[in-house]
């Protein structure tokens, strides 16, 4: 990969008369990018495939450059496979369909793994709120949700026989995420022996429901999580946000594809460039299943 670097960056010196400050800009951008390509186990550029380019971004994010470097990253690396098409060294662009990245908001900062497991394992199981707790943690982080998705959540929006939920976003939109075998064990829990005693009779639509039979409210969901996170030992300022984050993040860290992640969010905050807005409920769920810690 590397000789195909040198004879771009002599074609921009030769053939395009760049400035020699210019080819080095490319040389050391394209370094740091063809490294990670390699390192993630692309031996050839037409191996590369636009996932991965997807997961590049990401990893230049997570490294703390600013949105004008990633920009140029972008650049570089555009510029590096439309010679290597027009040389006939590759058949595809994977990245034909990348935007530069605009400015970004900073995100939550996501819990690690263990300590997520900590959260999830904060709540006492011997009574029927217990359940209800426990079976809404291991929801919001194995789809996640906002808390006003875990809230609204009705009865027929969770298809446990399938393994999906199916939640109403910003806007309406509606999207259905899979879900992992522990959180469809304990909503399958909750459904059968907490729920019928928290709804005192009511014939509510709601999914989550208070002591009172009627629908968790949002305020309601924070004063939950808030005192599991307490008993979690989690000493620094986390909210229901923080475990959408985390949902995110495990699955990145451990290779997800980045547009799959995005559609299973709902939206494109995590992300430095949109690509493909077609995924099929199958890859979906397959991506799911070999990426996300607790499937």
């Amino acid at each position: 990969m590397q000789r195909l670097v040198d004879e771009y960056l002599e074609y921009l010196t030769v053939e395009r008369g760049l400035a020699e400050n210019s080819v080095a800009a490319y040389a050391r951008d394209l370094r740091r990018t063809v490294g990670y390509l390699t390192h993630a186990g692309a031996t050839a550029f037409p191996e590369v495939s636009r996932g991965l380019v997807a997961r590049l971004l990401f990893w230049l994010r997570a490294e703390g450059l600013a949105p004008r470097t990633v920009a140029r990253h972008v650049a570089s690396l555009r510029g590096l496979f439309r010679y290597l098409l027009t040389q006939g060294y590759v058949k595809d662009d994977p990245t034909a369909h990348l935007e530069s990245p605009s400015p970004w908001t900073r995100l939550p900062g996501a819990l690690s793994e263990e300590e997520v497991e900590r959260l999830l394992g904060a709540p006492l199981t011997s009574d029927h709120a217990g359940i209800r707790d426990k079976a809404m943690l291991e929801l919001l982080y194995a789809a996640g949700l906002r808390v006003s998705e875990l809230v609204s959540l009705r009865l027929s929006d969770v298809d446990l026989e399938v393994g999906y939920v199916r939640c109403h976003g910003k806007g309406s939109k509606e999207r259905v995420v899979p879900l992992g075998a522990k959180a469809q064990s304990w909503v399958r829990r909750y459904l059968a022996s907490a729920r019928p005693r928290l709804s005192k009779g009511r014939m509510s639509p709601a999914l989550f429901l208070n002591r009172l039979g009627r629908a968790l409210t949002r305020q309601g969901l924070w004063k939950i999580f808030r005192s599991y996170a307490r008993a979690a030992g989690i000493d620094r300022p986390v909210s229901p946000h923080t475990l959408r984050h985390s949902f995110a993040t495990h699955l990145l860290e451990r290779g997800a594809d980045l547009r799959a992640v995005q559609m299973m969010l709902g939206h494109a905050d995590i992300s430095t460039t949109q690509i493909y807005t077609h995924v099929s409920r199958a890859h979906l769920k397959a991506v799911y299943d070999r990426y996300h810690p607790r499937a």
